[in-house]
């Protein structure tokens, strides 16, 4: 039975403007140097466009996971390596962010050069998804 109330197109914009405003939020923590936070928020950039993908491709709620990388294969986005690896790198930010016993190794791995080379893999992969796949 076809949900009515289901605008797919909506649903899309409100990820992309989720992820924009979430994207705003990552370069305001990383000029206060909030840099365990700028990757954090990174991974939400991501992970919402990506749900946007989702739904772009299947007509229907994204699943609800965090998993970058199962939302890309479930948005019909090809993998390849390099891709993966930036996917599972990301979704740690998320995990490593969250739990109280890995929160402080998370802090200290961000120093600037991390989390700058990190945010520069987030801005590429936030352009690509959204010409590619979001256009």
């Amino acid at each position: 039975m076809e949900d009515k109330t289901f605008n797919s197109e909506f649903i899309i914009q409100h990820w992309v403007t989720m992820s924009d405003n979430d994207y705003n939020t990552m370069m305001v923590l990383f000029q206060s140097k909030q840099y365990n936070w700028t990757l954090f928020i990174g991974h939400l950039v991501i992970e919402k466009l990506l749900k946007a993908c989702y739904v772009k491709k299947n007509n229907k709620h994204p699943v609800l996971t965090h998993n970058l990388l199962k939302l890309a294969l479930n948005s019909g986005i090809e993998v390849s390596e390099d891709l993966q690896f930036q996917l599972d790198t990301i979704t740690a930010f998320n995990m490593n962010a969250r739990y109280d016993d890995e929160k402080l190794a998370f802090y200290k791995k961000c120093t600037p050069e991390f989390t700058t080379l990190w945010l520069n893999y987030i801005q590429n992969l936030q352009l690509w998804i959204k010409k590619q796949y979001l256009a």
